[in-house]
Order: C-alpha cells, then sequence, then structure tokens
C-alpha cells in the first residue's frame, strides 16, 4: 500500500517540476546571463575618429586626450572652415599612430578623415541586488570596459567599475530584460548610459 502512494507522490513532484521553467524565478544567476547576453549590453563600443581640422574644444574631448597623451596624434593651429566654430587645429597621426592605427582601420578607409573603430566591449562582474515588485524587478549590477585593442585599452581602462541598475519583467515563459520603458527601474540601453562609478 506504501508503495503505490510513494510512487504517485514520485509522479506529482515530477510533474510540478517539469511545469516550472528555470525562468520563473528571478535568481542573480538568471539576471546576469539575460543581462550579458542582450544586445544592449553586448554592443561593441566605437571610436568615432577625425583627422583633419576640426574644433579646439573637440581636440581636447577625453578620447583625443587619451590620444594625445600616447603620442598617437598631434595637432597644429588651422583655420577653421565656416562650418567649425573657431579656434581650430589640424589634427595628424603620428608615426607611432600610423602604426597602432593602420592595423585597426577596416579596409578601404585608410585615405578618409572620418573612420570608426571597435575599442570595447562590457563585462558584467556581477548582480549586487535584486528588488521586485508584482512581476516587475530593479536589477543592480556592476560591469566594466574590456578593450578590443590598444586604442581601446587608452580610452576605456578596464580598472574602472560602473553601477548600474536595470528594469526586469514577467511574461508568461519567464523573466525578460525590459526594452522599453517600464516603472520602476530602467531599460537597460539607459542603464548603461546613467551608469555611475562603482567603488
Amino acid at each position: 500500500m506504501r508503495k503505490p502512494l510513494i510512487l504517485c507522490l514520485y509522479a506529482a513532484g515530477l510533474l510540478l517540476l517539469t511545469s516550472c521553467s528555470p525562468r520563473d524565478y528571478l535568481t542573480r544567476r538568471l539576471a546576469a546571463d539575460l543581462i550579458a547576453g542582450s544586445d544592449a549590453f553586448r554592443a561593441t563600443q566605437t571610436l568615432q575618429m577625425h583627422i583633419g581640422v576640426l574644433s579646439n574644444k573637440d581636440y581636447l574631448s577625453p578620447d583625443y586626450l587619451a590620444l594625445q597623451h600616447k603620442g598617437w596624434i598631434s595637432a597644429s593651429k588651422a583655420n577653421c572652415p565656416p562650418s567649425i566654430e573657431p579656434p581650430c587645429v589640424d589634427v595628424t597621426l603620428t608615426p607611432a599612430g600610423v602604426d597602432t592605427f593602420q592595423p585597426l582601420i577596416p579596409a578601404g578607409e585608410a585615405d578618409k578623415q572620418f573612420f570608426t573603430i571597435p575599442a570595447a566591449r562590457r563585462e558584467l562582474i556581477a548582480v549586487t541586488g535584486i528588488s521586485k515588485q508584482a512581476n516587475i524587478a530593479s536589477v543592480e549590477f556592476i560591469w566594466r570596459w574590456s578593450p578590443l585593442n590598444e586604442v581601446g585599452a587608452a580610452i576605456y581602462p578596464g580598472d574602472a567599475h560602473y553601477r548600474s541598475s536595470a528594469a526586469f519583467r514577467s511574461y508568461d515563459d519567464g523573466w525578460r530584460v525590459v526594452v522599453g520603458t517600464v516603472r520602476p527601474g530602467q531599460p537597460l540601453d539607459d542603464a548603461l548610459k546613467n551608469s555611475e562609478p562603482a567603488p
């Protein structure tokens, strides 16, 4: 008599287990997998490089300052075209800059004054907290830049950590990272743009 009862309980337990998806419970591990696998998080950060005449304000931006510090670019005073507010500089690659950038510039863009090169990708370090409210959750996480090359390492040092918070929503097939607007929390795109330095 006990054996059929045990078999029935065992079968009922199996049915309950198979009716639940691993995505039904928002754990830190699931949140980390969903964030790291999202298109917004995996998007490659690129450097938009402009060689030639540009405003002094653009030349003093953090990206150009990092390239100057490495000795990859130099500039001299230049006359401004009508479309650029003075003062202006003429930016050129130094010999060391040519050696560094040449392998990174896409084929066919070597003679252009504007080019785009891949610089870094995001790397998730940890999910630090989850706050749930009905079928909405806010997930806090820490991430950093992972440079793809020497230029990326100069502009996006990997030792800086950032804290972000993204919104999640529970659907009939489990939890998902929110792409559009929903409250509380914010979409992952906005969370990455609004990141704060983490200690």
